[in-house]
């Protein structure tokens, strides 16, 4: 069973409101926008959804004034450059591009049709854009943000769950082009923590059973799984080796803890897929990518599996359950 909470922030307006007609776009007019993903994905996939429900709260609707060119990586990165030049050759009118790696390949392939990355992550230190305020260039979008204090709040809930944890594997894609940013960032929480990491990498599903070999020979007390497009074809191994070996795991996406992972915190992608809607809506209005700021994660959820809690022996404290927007039992 779960359970799931719902809390309103200024995002979401109102609890009540009226229903809004959506804005009509200039009539005749058919625009086509790139989608290009790092990950194994398909249109009916939720984040997806979530974008394509933004487009069309704003006037955009496929079939009438919207056709959308979808391309997948399947986590191969190194498929993604063929993918950006072909939605290039195609004259796209915006390319929406997540997550990052994405959005460096589309930047390579083209620098003067628009970028809205979905899921930005270093977007700055790759150079991607300038600022997040005045990001310039052909780049905007939503940011990930994965900084410091949100790492910090990945292993304070680790510790939280398994005071006595003194040691966290960290696992991560060496390929991810935000990947040496994001180590950073694990590596300055864990010393405000006073928590020792071991690092693994894994560059896809055919490196989690030797990963994870080194992460048992380790003995850490903890695992936490940085995800990576490169993961998500066989994203359930991640939890079910976790449990195998005995380990409290922390992911940063929610469907990870639904497949089985004791915890996840980050950011709604379903939230920053539908507010990227809004970015390609003024970028097809006439305003300039790079006169639109990057937004920052402002949503974020905490997931906790009691189920998985229980088949490891922890109780989950009741502090923490209320903190959560989803308790899977």
């Amino acid at each position: 069973m779960t359970t799931r909470r719902t809390f309103l922030g200024t995002l979401g307006g109102g609890l009540l409101v009226a229903p809004r007609l959506a804005p009509a776009q200039p009539a005749g007019r058919v625009v086509r926008i790139g989608f290009l993903s790092a990950s194994p994905g398909s249109p009916n996939a939720p984040t997806v959804v979530a974008f394509r429900e933004g487009l069309r709260d704003l006037g955009w609707l496929e079939g009438q004034n919207l056709v959308i060119e979808y391309r997948w990586a399947n986590g191969h990165f190194d498929r993604l450059p063929a993918l950006a030049a072909e939605l290039v050759r195609l004259k796209v009118d915006v390319i929406a591009a997540s997550p990052t790696p994405a959005a460096v390949a589309a930047k390579k392939a083209t620098e003067t049709i628009p970028i809205v990355g979905l899921s930005l992550t270093d977007a700055v230190g790759l150079g991607l854009i300038a600022s997040i305020a005045r990001p310039g260039g052909n780049v905007t979008g939503v940011s990930y943000s994965l900084d410091p204090e949100i790492f910090g709040k990945h292993l304070a809930l680790l510790k939280e769950v398994v005071p006595k944890v003194r040691r966290v594997a960290v696992l991560s894609n060496p390929a991810g082009p935000a990947q040496p940013a994001t180590i950073r960032n694990i590596q300055d929480a864990a010393r405000s923590l006073g928590v020792q990491l071991l690092l693994v990498e894994a560059r896809g599903p055919t490196e989690f059973d030797a990963a994870f070999a080194t992460i048992a020979r380790e003995r850490p007390g903890a695992v936490f799984v940085v995800m990576d497009p490169a993961f998500i074809g066989q994203r359930a191994r991640l939890p079910e080796l976790a449990a195998r070996n005995r380990l409290p795991s922390m992911f940063t996406q929610a469907v990870d803890a639904e497949a089985g992972g004791l915890m996840s915190f980050g950011p709604s992608l379903a939230s920053l897929y539908r507010r990227a809607a809004t970015h390609v809506d003024k970028i097809l209005k006439g305003t300039k990518p790079g006169d639109l700021p990057v937004e920052q994660s402002t949503k974020f959820e905490l997931v906790v599996n009691l189920k998985t809690a229980k088949a490891l022996g922890l109780t989950i404290p009741p502090s923490l359950l209320a903190q959560a927007d989803q308790i899977i039992e």
